[in-house]
């Protein structure tokens, strides 16, 4: 018994733990992964078997054009993201200034804000008859576009910058906490040693925190290659824009799922990458990464550089667009404010909780599982259904409608031969095809968050509770569960903000007849009426701001400062 014990300290699957426990729940984590993971191989299936193969078309005519603004799009957000994350990152965690305490967690505001909203906002603002250029043409006396050069927000560029503004938070994110987590001695032996605050940054900080920023900007460029609303309102033909374009317009089922197969591979390479930039860095907590930062004393003048490195993002990312959303909602709320914006926010209410009980469920159910047989093949499986996550909505959505679709009519033919009845589309065309692919799409943030709570929890517990009579199940009820309360809450909310903001999954996916606030806003702003989307869009922009506060109050508490 004293050897069961000390193994069970010493490890989460004991032998003794082992054979009392049913293999129900590795049964249930088995067959979660493998519905999770359908979607990946069907998508993967029909593009190398499709009905009508137009692969040597796309490679004669399109997919190149795709292939090339996708690129560019995707060089242009990390760039932009890279800059803007890794300075604010290190200006409000190292440097002292006015506001500093103000720009810690306002920095992740423009998190909130969906790119296509941020880009619907800035069109209204910057197009010929925005507010903008008429104010110039009466400052200036100017007649009309011919008197003056002004540049084009609807191309390439604009949609670059329109992304790099509300994604930068993931590198700000995960660069402060890096920083956070570094040992002050480093910094007070490179400034004995002469190097100012700069030259310490870019010899000491940014090498230790390259693994976390690497992890950030691959899910920068992985949300950048998922996003349909900000390039399809500018024109911008990336993959995502021809996936649509082949499947709505051309009809060509197998022809989209050839482009969202060119799009996994996408994410293939940047994981790939992520994991190859940091395989040979091996990191350890230094003894004194809880002790106090001494933050370096600046001048005035680079104090108001930091206040303006701050400020700017905040101001163009989440400032500007709310403000306007705000004006836009108060001035046309009579007009906004109908049964249609009634239905459509109960229906992105009720998916999003749907979504978000349905990934907590199978959350804790693959974490525990883990818990009690943690066996190489069960590490496979968690790594299996987190792909969701690392794949595009668009792509997603192909994924989900090919088995959905193949079931529906199967049943369909059965019943019709057999009764004399047609069952209709009962997965495939219903808010059950949503649900799916919101849960196969977020299932890792709920999954992730309920391991990593489960790892805190010391296995002594369970072995407590099995002496005591207690099943795994009713351990997990009564033990872990509560204890989990904080993980759980925390994994809900952030699925349920990214399930109301998920676009294009949501408009291939949707039933007839049947929007969510992000589509209702899409349509508005597809029909130029910015002013009427407003409303929809300030909800979704509000929505996110609590997770917001959340994570930064979770970041900075890991660290005291003196």
């Amino acid at each position: 018994m004293t050897e069961a014990v000390a193994s069970s300290e010493q490890g989460l699957n004991p032998p003794l733990l082992a054979k009392r426990t049913s293999n129900r729940w590795l049964i249930s984590a088995a067959v979660t992964t493998a519905i999770v993971a359908l979607p990946v191989l069907s998508v993967i299936f029909l593009a190398f078997f499709p009905d009508e193969n137009i692969w040597p078309h796309l490679l004669d005519t399109t997919l190149p054009r795709y292939l090339s603004t996708t690129i560019k799009l995707m060089l242009g957000v990390a760039g932009i993201t890279l800059l803007i994350g890794l300075a604010t990152a290190w200006a409000v965690t190292m440097c002292e200034f006015p506001g500093r305490r103000f720009f810690e967690w306002a920095m992740l505001l423009p998190f909130a804000v969906p790119a296509y909203v941020i880009a619907y906002v800035y069109t209204s603002l910057l197009d010929y008859a925005g507010p903008v250029q008429i104010a110039l043409r009466e400052w200036f006396g100017w007649e009309n576009a011919r008197d003056y050069w002004f540049p084009e927000i609807r191309t390439l560029e604009g949609a670059t910058l329109m992304i790099g503004l509300v994604l930068y938070p993931y590198v700000y994110l995960l660069a402060r906490a890096a920083f956070l987590e570094q040992s002050p001695s480093l910094f007070a032996v490179s400034r004995s040693l002469g190097h100012s605050a700069i030259s310490t940054f870019f010899r000491v900080v940014l090498p230790i925190a390259r693994p976390a920023i690497a992890v950030g900007l691959s899910l920068v460029l992985m949300e950048t290659l998922n996003d349909f609303g900000t390039v399809d309102f500018f024109a911008v033909q990336t993959l995502t824009a021809g996936l649509f374009d082949t499947w709505m317009n051309l009809g060509n089922l197998g022809g989209a799922a050839q482009i969202a197969t060119t799009m996994l591979i996408f994410v293939v390479i940047l994981v790939t990458l992520e994991r190859y930039s940091r395989r040979r860095q091996q990191q350890f907590a230094a003894r004194d990464n809880r002790e106090p930062i001494r933050r370096f004393t600046l001048s005035k003048p680079r104090q108001y550089v930091c206040v303006a490195v701050c400020a700017i993002p905040v101001i163009l990312g989440f400032v500007i667009p709310a403000v306007t959303l705000g004006q836009y909602a108060w001035e046309y709320f009579d007009e906004s404010w109908n049964p249609a914006f009634v239905r459509n926010t109960l229906n992105s209410l009720l998916l999003s909780s749907a979504a978000a009980l349905t990934t907590l469920i199978i959350g804790v159910t693959l974490a525990y599982s883990r818990r009690l047989h943690n066996t190489r093949g069960m590490q496979i499986m968690m790594r299996l259904s987190s792909l969701g996550y690392a794949m595009p909505g668009a792509v997603l959505a192909v994924g989900v409608i090919i088995p959905l679709a193949g079931f529906d009519n199967w049943l369909d033919s059965m019943m019709r031969s057999a009764f004399g009845i047609s069952t209709g589309l009962l997965l495939s065309g219903s808010a059950f095809a949503l649900i799916f692919a919101y849960t196969v799409r977020f299932l890792a943030v709920s999954a992730g968050s309920v391991e990593s709570g489960l790892q805190k929890i010391t296995p002594s517990m369970d072995m407590a509770s099995r002496s005591l009579g207690h099943s795994p199940g009713n351990t997990l009820v009564r033990v872990h569960l509560p204890m989990l309360r904080g993980s759980l809450m925390t994994a809900a909310l952030v699925v349920f903000v990214d399930c109301m903001k998920e676009l294009p999954a949501t408009l291939i996916l949707r039933p007839f007849n049947f929007d969510t606030l992000a589509t209702y806003v899409y349509q508005f702003a597809s029909d130029e009426k910015l002013a009427q989307s407003a409303l929809p869009a300030l909800v979704i922009v509000l929505a996110g701001i609590v997770p917001i506060i959340l994570m930064s109050r979770s970041i900075a508490g890991t660290r005291s400062i003196a």
